[in-house]
Formats: C-alpha cells, structure tokens, sequence
C-alpha cells in the first residue's frame, strides 16, 4: 500500500546526481567549524545537551562505516581534526539522514600506544556526549597483530573495551576477553543486530559469536572485523576462515564488512540456506591525508529493497568554502564503482529463513461488508462447475454465473495477495483466437444491473498475471466491466461499441478504468502504470460523485482526468467478472488469478480499502 512514513531521508528518493548535490550542500553549512582541531568547550557542553534520536519506525535509515584512521593517529603526528568532522557530520545530519549506528572498522591507530588512543577516544567523545550508538574493533595495528582475542590487556581496551559502552541503549554486550562486542538497534519498525568482531578470532571467540547469534535467532546481522574481502570477489585467508566457520552457516548474517586492504572491493558469497551475503571492503588510508576520515552512508530503503551506498570525507567538504585544490576536490566524495553503488535485497525474502513475517489471516466477511456495500465476492474454494455460482456476500442477490467459451475452465489457486480478505482466487485461462475461457456474469435480475452510482461508488479487485501473459492473446482483457454498449445508451460520442464500464488490462499491462459517466456522451478513462507479471496487484476506483480516481496498491495514479464525471449510464444488463464485451458480445477472457472484488455505493477513503 502507498504509505506515508513520518521520517524521510533527503530530499532525493535515490541515490544520484539530487542526493550528491545535498550531501555537498548541507555538509557546507555545518561542517566547517569540522576544520579546526576542537569545538570551543561552550559548544561542546551545549552539543550534549541535545540526544540522539533516530526513528526506529522508519523504513529508511542509514548505518555509518569509517574504516582504518590509523595514519591520523600515529606518534608525534596525531590529528583529531579529520575524524571529529564525520563525527559532526553525523550528529548534524543525524535526523534527515535517519543515522542509526556507526560501525569503526579498525586499526582506529598506528602502534596501538596509550596517547594515540587517548586522542582518538577523546575524540568520540561527541558521540558518547550525545548517546550515539557506535562500535569499534581491534585491528593488526591496535594490538599485537600475531595474537587473538585472548591476548589480555592494552591500551586499546582501556580506551574501547566493554566499560566505555555499559550504559548505552545499542550496547548487547560483549565476549569475557573483551574484544568482541554485539550491539542492537531499532530501524524500520525491527531490531538490527551488529557483531563486531576481533582481528583474529579465537575458538573461544567463534564459540561466543555463535552464542550470541543463537540467542538471536530472529535478528538480522551486520557482522564487522577488521580483515575479510581482499580484493574484488576475493577473499582473505582470514576471510575465509570467517565464511567457513562463521558466516556460512549463519543466516542471520546478511552483510559483512572489513577494512584492512585497498583499494575498495566487494563480493558476493551464497551461504548454506541459498542466500547471498554481500562482503565489503572499505579502506583508503592509502588515499590523501590518510584517507581524511572518510565515512561510508550504508542507506537503507526496505520499501525500495535497496542499500545505497556513498562514500565522503566531512572534514574534505567543510572546508569547500576557503576553497580546495584540485586534489581536495577529486577526494570530497568518491565516485568509483566501489565507492558509490546500489545493492538490491529483497528485505523480507531475503530475511524468511530465519525471521519470516506472519501471513495475514483470512477477515471475516462481516468486516469487509461497510455501509454501502452492494456487492461482494471471494474465492475461497472452486467453482461448482455445474450450479456454477458464487454467491453475493453482501446479501444484495447479485450472485454470479458461470459462462463457458470454447469449452474454456475455470480454475482456482489458494494463491492471493499478501494483504486479501479472502485467501483463494479464481484462474482465468482466457485466450483471443480463437476464443476460448470462462468467466462470471451476475445472474438475470441482479440489482447491480440498474445501479447508477450517482452519489458515488468504490470498485476494488486484486489481480496477478502470470508469467505466460502474452499481449498478443491477452491484452483488453476485463476484470469487473458492466456490459451494454454506448450506442445502446444512446452516447455514440467514440467507439459506441465499447462496453459502458470496464476496468481493463491494456496491452501493456496497465489497469484502464474507462465509463459513460451519466453527464457524459464521451468514454471517461483513467489510466495506470504498467504492473509487472507474477506480482499482486489491488485496484481502486474512486467516484466521489463529482470526479473519479484510479487507485493502485493504495496510491492514485497520475492520469485521473480532471473532468466532472458522475455516475455510471445503465441499460440494465449484466456486470461482468474476468470478461470483457464489444459490440454487446463476448470479445476477450482474463488469462490470470482474480481475488477479492467488491462494489460499494459511496466513495472509501484510501484507509477503508480491502487491502489496508
């Protein structure tokens, strides 16, 4: 359904040229004060004031990355600046962006002393002042590169062990070594869970990690670590090691991300439940200033089914305004294939091994039978193919007949739309030439037949062509359609062949309402956009006794006409379901699944339809 979320992102839907063009323009205002090495005390006290609140609600979100800072934490050289600018930048953008985590992919310093860490602990800081949900983990250059996770104390966890997180909302917890650490967040309306992990794990730390994902068996898992893909669809040693002792056999994880080597890279692994996990590298300390602190925006639509991914240096940005050289320039945002790409998933498939989401159950019909309601069908067994008749639920006697032509049937599936009071629908198995199929008619004598609709009406059904529909043998075909011609009416303005109502499916997919409104003596038409096959798909159309619109999923379609348009003509005749008239004769047959339809005598709100 067309749902408008309370949070949005930007003011571009996608990733592109718009979003590229904002990311420049806000940094600018906010992160130039990012260029010097501290806010004034006075600022920072009143940042921390303020709390950091991303919407757990929203379908979108955004999950920061900064990979390896070390060379601006090494010795004598030590530089906040650059760091404490993506900081900014994400408290500043936190809320348009729905910033929801940041994840630090290690090697935070160069030689793992107790000054670099003090510098770089100082500086997330602003996060911890502000309630941030973050984590860290070691790399080969915080600690002793040829230990694990048992190695003992360091200056590194000192500064980034378990204490500096107790407290927080995000923190889940963290192994009894201390250097591998879970946190969870709340992001469109689920928990995420994040698992950062040790330069090298031991069994002891492989032995926790699946605890935890064992104690989390509904959650979907972020993993980070310092060392996984090496190069494009390559991975490490190491990375392997995590693939076959970790990551393979846990569903759970769904995306893995490292630093450690460069340049950028990415690959794409299928786990043992058939899923793919995307594995990412992420590094550019090779690049200017160590890479300036750039940061990864991992941007989430579930509704989309999509991660956009960018890649920026705040601390590049904030300082456009004294002006950049030609290197600055190239390094503010990077455009490479690696750095700035789009992944598709499929959120809730890709998440119903381990996490699927309940079947909405069948409704009673009682619920869906509103105030107006002058006629009602579902399909939730076959049609008898001898009485052949499906009864009116509204109680209004415009039951259906069943019609066979060319010896055509009529099947049924338990398939239906996800969000369909009634779970089953009937298969239409029409074909133009030569004709064959069945459909439904309303019987002789059925009330619908000389309803007129002038104070308004609501027409819904769900429909799914499959895989099979052809234009050439399928397309003009009718899902709900009133027959008798406009010639019949005495409206010969167009073609006065054209049947008086019929909500059709063009050759191109697209679901046309077209009527002989009572104040018309042309064909009114309101026109949808193209619905892919083997997808369903619900249809509403609107009359408020004035004007009419065309709903799909819940969302008006841009050809409405504006025209006045009110009521239906009528010359008594049958309506009809899955077929399709011309010249007052039987001319085309659905070829796909029809669910639910239901015919009410006012205008519904987009909130009343069947499937809201």
């Amino acid at each position: 359904m067309c749902i408008a979320h309370d949070h949005d992102l930007g003011e571009a839907p996608q990733a592109g040229a718009g979003r590229r063009g904002f990311l420049r323009a806000t940094a600018l205002l906010g992160a130039t004060a990012a260029a010097v090495t501290a806010l004034p005390a006075v600022t920072a006290e009143a940042a921390s004031m303020a709390r950091w609140r991303p919407d757990p609600r929203s379908r979108r979100f955004t999950l920061a990355v900064m990979p390896d800072t070390q060379y601006l934490f090494d010795g004598p050289s030590i530089d906040r600046a650059p760091v404490e600018a993506s900081l900014r930048y994400l408290l500043e953008h936190g809320r348009e962006e729905n910033i929801v985590f940041l994840s630090h992919l290690g090697d935070l310093t160069q030689n793992g002393a107790k000054e670099e860490f003090a510098a770089i602990g100082e500086a997330f800081g602003l996060l911890d002042r502000r309630g941030v949900g973050y984590s860290v983990l070691a790399g080969n250059h915080d600690v002793r590169p040829s230990t694990t996770d048992q190695r003992g104390a360091t200056p590194y966890l000192d500064a980034f062990g378990p204490k500096r997180f107790e407290g927080k909302p995000t923190f889940g917890g963290a192994s009894p070594d201390g250097y591998n650490t879970f946190h969870r967040f709340a992001a469109g309306g689920r928990e995420w869970l994040v698992l950062a992990l040790d330069w090298r794990l031991s069994p002891q730390g492989y032995a926790w990690a699946k605890e935890v994902l064992a104690k989390h068996p509904k959650t979907p898992v972020i993993l980070t670590t310092h060392e996984l893909v090496v190069e494009d669809d390559t991975l490490s040693d190491y990375g392997q090691q995590l693939w076959d002792q970790l990551i393979e056999d846990h569903d759970q994880i769904f995306l893995a991300l490292g630093g450690h080597y460069w340049p950028a890279g990415r690959a794409t692994r299928k786990n043992a439940a058939g899923h793919d996990v995307q594995l990412h590298l992420t590094n550019y300390q090779n690049r200017y200033f160590g890479g300036a602190a750039m940061i990864r925006l991992y941007r989430f639509d579930l509704d989309r089914g999509v991660i956009d991914v960018e890649t920026l240096s705040p601390w590049i940005l904030g300082r456009a305004s004294k002006g950049l050289n030609e290197l600055e320039r190239q390094e503010m945002e990077l455009s490479g294939d690696a750095d700035r790409f789009s992944v598709e998933i499929d959120f809730q498939k890709r998440f119903s091994g381990f996490a699927p989401v309940p079947a909405r159950p069948s409704r009673p019909v009682s619920t869906m039978l509103l105030p107006g309601t002058v006629a009602y069908w579902r399909f939730e067994k076959p049609v008898d193919g001898t009485k052949g008749t499906v009864r009116d639920l509204s109680g209004r006697g415009n039951d259906l007949s069943l019609v066979t032509v060319g010896k055509g049937t009529l099947g049924w599936s338990a398939d239906h739309h996800p969000d369909q009071p009634g779970h089953g629908s009937l298969e239409f198995q029409g074909f133009k030439s030569p004709l064959k199929g069945a459909y439904l008619r309303t019987v002789d004598g059925a009330p619908l037949s000389k309803a007129t609709f002038e104070d308004g009406y609501t027409i819904e059904a769900f429909y799914r062509l499959p895989a099979d529909w052809d234009p050439d043998h399928h397309a003009w075909s009718g899902l709900v359609g009133r027959t008798g011609t406009g010639g019949a009416a005495g409206k010969t303005a167009d073609d006065p062949d054209e049947p008086l109502a019929t909500l059709s499916l063009s050759n191109d997919r697209e679901p046309q309402w077209a009527v002989r409104p009572l104040n018309q003596e042309g064909i009114a038409t309101n026109w949808g956009q193209e619905t892919p096959l083997e997808t369903w798909w619900h249809l509403a159309v609107v009359n408020d006794g004035t004007h009419t619109t065309l709903y799909v999923e819940g969302c008006p379609v841009v050809r409405n006409p504006k025209a006045a348009a009110v009521g239906l003509t009528s010359v008594g005749l049958p309506w009809l379901l899955g077929g399709y008239e011309y010249a007052g004769k039987i001319d085309q047959i659905l070829h796909g699944r029809l669910g639910d339809v239901r015919i009410v005598a006012r205008a519904l709100p987009v909130t009343s339809f069947m499937n809201h």
